[in-house]
C-alpha cells in the first residue's frame, strides 16, 4: 500500500539576591495567549528532546538552503508530535518540502492527535503537483481521518471530495507555504499564500482537539520548517 510555551530560567540563589544563571528557551514558542500567533521553532525541539516521534528518526539540517527539521523515510506512516501543546481549533501555517518522486513523497501536518494511529491530517503529494495527467494531478492534497478514513477509503467511497489538485502547482521539489484553518467541523487548506483555498472538507470524526504535529506518509521522508500556530 502507498502511501513548553514554556521558557525555562535557571536561577540561583545566593547572598539573599536572586541571580540570573541563563535563559534558556526550550520550546521556543514566543506567546502564549490563545488568539495570538505562535512561532514554533522546530530545530530547537528536536535539540532539546521536546518531540515524540513514531516510526522516524527527527533531525534538524539544512535544505534548499533553509534551517529545518527532517522525518526520515520508512515503511508504513511516521508522525512526531509537540510535546506539551494541544491544538483544538486555530489556524496552522508551516513550510513544507518533499520530492519529485513518485508514490515517495508525502507529508504534511497531523492534528487532533490522540495517538499515532488516531488522528487527522492533510498532507500533500508533491509528485502530483504538477502531473501531466488530470487524475493524478487532482491528488495533490488530501485529508485524512485515521483509523477509520484513510485515503483508500475515502478515494472509493468519495471520489474527488477529501483531495484536490493545488493551483497554482508549487514545484514538486520546491519549498512551498501551507496554511490550515481548523474551524470544527470545517477544515480549510490554502498553499503559497493564496487566497483560494485548494481544500475544503468537513471533519470526519467527533474529535475537537489533540495533539499536534508532523505526518509523513508509507515509505516517504519530509523536510519541515517556520511552524506557527494561532489558536482560538
Amino acid at each position: 500500500m502507498q502511501e513548553r510555551s514554556v521558557l525555562s530560567i535557571y536561577l540561583i540563589f545566593k547572598n539573599d539576591s536572586m541571580k540570573i544563571v541563563t535563559l534558556i528557551a526550550l520550546f521556543f514558542i514566543t506567546a502564549s495567549v490563545s488568539g495570538q500567533v505562535k512561532r514554533v521553532y522546530l530545530e530547537e525541539l528536536v535539540k532539546n528532546d521536546k518531540m515524540k516521534v513514531f516510526n522516524r528518526e527527527l533531525t534538524a539540517r539544512n535544505s534548499g538552503g533553509r534551517s529545518c527539521v527532517h522525518l526520515s523515510a520508512a515503511k508504513g506512516d511516521g508522525v512526531a508530535w509537540i510535546e506539551g501543546l494541544d491544538f483544538s481549533n486555530g489556524i496552522i501555517e508551516i513550510d513544507l518540502k518533499g520530492k519529485d518522486v513518485s508514490q515517495e513523497s508525502f507529508l504534511g501536518v497531523a492534528f487532533h492527535v490522540q495517538s499515532r494511529k488516531v488522528l487527522d491530517a492533510v498532507y500533500f503529494r508533491p509528485f502530483n503537483f504538477q502531473a501531466k495527467d488530470a487524475v493524478k494531478k487532482s491528488h495533490a492534497v488530501q485529508y485524512v481521518s485515521h483509523p477509520d478514513f484513510p485515503w483508500e477509503v475515502l478515494r472509493n467511497k468519495y471520489p474527488g471530495k477529501y483531495e484536490q489538485a493545488v493551483n497554482p502547482a508549487p514545484g514538486p521539489d520546491d519549498w512551498f507555504h501551507v496554511k490550515i484553518v481548523v474551524e470544527y467541523p470545517q477544515i480549510t487548506v490554502y498553499v503559497n499564500r493564496n487566497t483560494e483555498p485548494s481544500l475544503t472538507v468537513t471533519q470526519l470524526n467527533q474529535r475537537t482537539s489533540g495533539k499536534l504535529g508532523l505526518w509523513v506518509g508509507n515509505g516517504s521522508d519530509g523536510d519541515f520548517t517556520s511552524l506557527q500556530i494561532q489558536q482560538k
